[in-house]
């Protein structure tokens, strides 16, 4: 009689746990529909096991994949699935990944605000610094922001209908009033679109923005809220962001790590172009003998400059040299030269 009443109390608890557990996986399938996030590559990015820079290199995720975020580890990395299932972490940085909620929907046309550039700046074609630039929109243009795709940029439509993306950073906009219709389309050519800043001179703004940092103290792992004091990576990153508002990673291996997944490492000096990212390894003697067969692949990443072409480096690395100066790309230098290449393309 007992074995019959085990056997029947366990029937009843696998037939509720059978009809449970569907209704369970649903509501979990639900949850995780609705909180999904999905992160698109906006440019080639070491994919990683660890969230941090010592992490193992598990694979390389090209331009244009798309991957779910899962979490945001740290401030400089995601947790991140792949579209085969794979889970690993990326740079959280923007010019790597830009992140939208995958409920996200364009803003009704009651909601769309106004805005009058102020500032000079990038219309791009993607929420992210490495958009590719598609227009300059002077100071005066008028624009209807449409929402706000990211903590970084606006979606905004130009009053001839042209859309783009635009940072939020307060110095380039004024936003309030009525929101601009459109204007129609005029016959029989539409208005040209502004242009776009060349690439040659933004390299040159880049420039002259660290130029007028020269002589600024040095000041090993400076704050990067400040310009009071730099290190060799704040002062590229610093030049790069108030220059041309492009965000680079904050030490000098990221920025290596960003050019190479950019393709446009060089390895020969004679390759250098101006405006372009020079990296170095550590100082081992004056004399070339010093570095004699030294395995350049495997040496780590200790210094960064901006070169300026003719053989001249911007740049800051120590106290006693009066921090931010010009120097010439000679002796140990070039002994200790890794490679260089092109931020702005």
């Amino acid at each position: 009689m007992k074995k019959s009443i085990v056997i029947a109390l366990l029937g009843a608890i696998l037939l509720s746990s059978y009809t449970a557990l569907p209704n369970q996986a649903a509501a979990s399938a639900t949850t995780a529909v609705q909180s999904e996030t999905k992160g698109f590559i906006e440019s080639g990015v070491n994919f990683r096991d660890k969230p941090s820079l010592s992490g193992r290199v598990i694979g390389f995720l090209k331009k244009g994949s798309e991957v779910i975020v899962l979490a945001e580890s740290n401030p400089y990395f995601y947790k991140v699935k792949t579209q085969n299932g794979t889970i690993g972490y990326v740079s959280s940085a923007d010019n790597y990944i830009s992140v939208t909620a995958s409920t996200d929907a364009p803003a009704a046309p009651g909601q769309s605000l106004p805005a009058t550039v102020i500032y000079g700046v990038n219309l791009r074609n993607l929420p992210s610094t490495s958009g590719d630039v598609v227009a300059m929109l002077r100071q005066g243009t008028q624009l209807t922001i449409l929402e706000k795709s990211n903590a970084y940029f606006y979606k905004v439509r130009t009053t001839d209908g042209k859309l783009g993306y635009v940072t939020t950073a307060d110095k380039y906009l004024e936003i309030g009033g009525q929101a601009a219709a459109p204007a129609p389309v005029p016959v029989p050519s539409p208005a040209p679109a502004p242009e776009a800043t060349p690439v040659s001179q933004q390299i040159e703004q880049v420039i002259q923005t660290g130029m007028k940092y020269l002589g600024t103290p040095y000041e090993y792992s400076s704050d990067r809220n400040t310009t009071a004091t730099f290190d060799c990576s704040d002062f590229v990153r610093q030049a790069f962001k108030e220059a041309v508002n492009l965000v680079l990673p904050a030490d000098s291996r990221g920025q290596g790590d960003w050019i190479k997944n950019k393709g446009t490492a060089v390895y020969s000096i004679s390759s250098l172009k101006r405006g372009d990212l020079v990296f170095f390894m550590s100082y081992k003697g004056s004399s070339a003998s010093a570095y004699a067969g030294i395995d350049k692949a495997n040496e780590r990443i200790t210094h960064v400059a901006i070169y300026l072409g003719n053989g001249q480096l911007l740049h800051t690395y120590s106290t006693q040299s009066g921090g931010v100066k010009i120097s010439k790309l000679e002796g140990s230098w070039v002994n200790r030269f890794l490679f260089g290449g092109s931020v702005i393309q």
